[in-house]
């Protein structure tokens, strides 16, 4: 369940969205709404799952973000915020049962407004679009450059510093906030008015749904994905992290990172995690290219339904996460950027490499690409995508 927000003023495309607070959805079990210390807030539960709400911080430009925090029966904790349709938290046991966040994520949303993007929603077309242009029914349409002539992730927007309205809902063994956002016909250059919904679920299986879906009014392009940044050890480098990778292919692309349309095969190459690899075993090799790794992986298996694309194993904490998805495409980013000045919950500092991201996807620069997987959308079609992140523990 969803309501529509309000819409950017065509006057300023850079003011964030006001937010009303959260819409609550029929639910099956009580729920109740208080006001404490001048905060608003409240508190849904499930059979096995909690969610509860808190104002997260106002914004520059107006507007205010909310936190919602789903949490289950284990422990299992998902902070989640409007600002972005963020994951700003996740909190999970290792072997012993200790619990530990596993994003890269921060205290204040100053610090999300400083760090664009860190666990956001990227769109309306995530990664990359060459030349920041692309041809539509005949027509070209030219989109913002925002990394030197080309375009990534939306945008200097897109999707990831909009405030989005949320609404929340329980249903058996999870409890869910579904984020709405309405994009603009022209917002970034992007035809159509597109409305965007991103909904978050946490199960009392340890699972993390995403499911993202949208609709236009014009034909346009869409590539969603969520930009969180995993270290299954809470702290420290992932270097020693543990990578499968159900892929046995990838798009090669040029120094700026854009597909030159070849596909090539991993095998024989420090992009072969058919089986389990140490993050750190090759990334060695890719270093004076991209930093690290930064790699388009086609996933096995048809797109469109649920398989898996990724698993990854802590061996000092015995967490393992397994990402499955609809996509086609999954994105290997091992935060090259990063350099040990970045402070996350708690005080964290993360070093170079101190996460990775495994974003869920089409492939980058897909719409100039005929022999990749379309990323055009339709009136009267409906974008749909789902991908899980269930999490457990072994000993090795």
């Amino acid at each position: 369940m969803f309501s529509s927000s309000t819409v950017i003023p065509r006057s300023t495309r850079r003011a964030l969205r006001r937010q009303s607070p959260p819409r609550v959805a029929p639910l099956a079990a009580a729920l109740a709404l208080f006001i404490t210390g001048g905060c608003a807030s409240f508190h849904a539960e499930s059979h096995h799952t909690t969610i509860t709400w808190e104002a997260f911080g106002k914004l520059p430009e107006g507007g205010e973000a909310n936190l919602y925090t789903l949490k289950n029966s284990h422990g299992m904790t998902a902070k989640v915020t409007s600002l972005g349709a963020a994951l700003t938290e996740l909190d999970v046991p290792d072997r012993n049962g200790a619990i530990t966040n596993v994003v890269v994520g921060f205290d204040t949303l100053d610090q999300y407004l400083s760090n664009n993007g860190v666990g956001a929603t990227t769109g309306r077309v995530a990664n990359r679009i060459g030349q920041a242009r692309f041809v539509l029914d005949g027509k070209e349409i030219h989109v913002t450059a925002n990394s030197g002539r080309h375009q990534i992730h939306g945008g200097r927007i897109g999707f990831s510093r909009v405030l989005w309205e949320g609404s929340v809902g329980t249903d058996n063994d999870r409890s869910s906030v579904t984020f709405t956002y309405h994009s603009r016909d022209g917002e970034e250059g992007f035809p159509g008015n597109l409305l965007v919904t991103v909904k978050y679920s946490l199960t009392d299986a340890n699972e993390l749904i995403l499911e993202y879906t949208a609709t236009t009014d014009k034909p346009t392009v869409v590539n969603l994905t969520n930009h969180s940044y995993f270290n299954l050890g809470g702290s420290g480098d992932v270097l020693g992290e543990q990578l499968q990778i159900f892929a046995d292919q990838y798009t090669i692309a040029d120094r700026d990172l854009i597909p030159t349309g070849e596909i090539a095969p991993v095998k024989g190459t420090g992009l072969d995690f058919t089986k389990p690899v140490k993050v750190g075993a090759h990334i060695g090799e890719y270093v004076n290219g991209t930093g690290g790794y930064d790699h388009n992986f086609i996933v096995r298996g048809e797109a469109g339904k649920l398989r898996p694309a990724a698993r990854v194993f802590d061996p000092k904490s015995g967490r393992v996460m397994e990402c499955l998805t609809t996509e086609p495409a999954v994105q290997l980013y091992t935060a090259n950027h990063f350099n040990g000045s970045l402070k996350g919950i708690g005080g964290v500092h993360y070093p170079p490499h101190g996460a990775l991201c495994l974003e869920t996807q089409h492939y980058p620069d897909s719409i100039n690409h005929p022999n990749f997987p379309s990323t055009v959308l339709r009136p009267g079609e409906t974008f749909h995508s789902v991908t899980e992140y269930k999490f457990s523990t072994a000993n090795q």
